[in-house]
């Protein structure tokens, strides 16, 4: 037992020192790839454990039968690394802004069984989370990165009564709680 947790221990160490020197990365978020969501992400060290992540994602796409998951997204996230940046366990506080014009499908469902999926909102969202994540060291200047959030956004949206036409039936807006980040996210790293 005492030489699994001693070679444990230099594991960490090690790993920690490789990833010392590493400054700057550029990201992109492979389950926004699997979406049809352009993404790119930059990533800079602020300190010996602290890093800023800054992402940003668009879909401009109308897909068969106008259904549309149109939006525009920024997420910065502040990021305290439990051993070095971009190396190992991270937790981190994020907030996002964006805007949308979802149509006859929606990414999560605001109110379950609500026929949300016969109109098309638009509108725009703000809020703020926590997450964590972990990232592994795939080579000299490649990484690879699972995390996931929770936290709030505040939705604001004009509703209509179709996926394309229509006028404005009503204006709402809705608290949400819950998943606000996720991400399989491949990483080239900037010496």
């Amino acid at each position: 037992m005492r030489k699994a947790l001693i070679l444990l221990l230099v594991t960490v160490c090690f790993g920690c020192y490789v990833s010392y020197a590493q400054k700057a990365a550029v990201k992109t978020n492979l389950l926004y790839d699997a979406t049809s969501t352009l993404n790119l992400g930059v990533e800079f060290g602020l300190g010996h454990r602290w890093t800023l992540d800054v992402s940003g994602n668009y879909n401009p796409w109308t897909f068969s039968g106008n259904r549309k998951m149109k939006h525009w997204l920024v997420q910065p996230e502040v990021r305290w690394w439990s051993c070095t940046r971009f190396s190992g366990h991270f937790v981190g506080v994020h907030a996002h802004g964006g805007g949308y014009n979802w149509g006859g499908m929606l990414p999560w469902a605001i109110r379950p069984g609500a026929g949300i999926r016969n109109y098309r909102y638009e509108g725009w969202l703000a809020g703020a989370g926590v997450s964590y994540g972990y990232h592994w060291v795939l080579g000299n200047r490649w990484g690879l990165e699972a995390t996931v959030g929770v936290g709030y956004a505040y939705l604001d949206y004009d509703k209509y009564p179709c996926a394309k036409c229509g006028r404005k039936i009503g204006s709402a807006s809705e608290h949400y709680f819950g998943p606000t980040k996720a991400g399989i996210t491949l990483i080239f790293m900037i010496k």
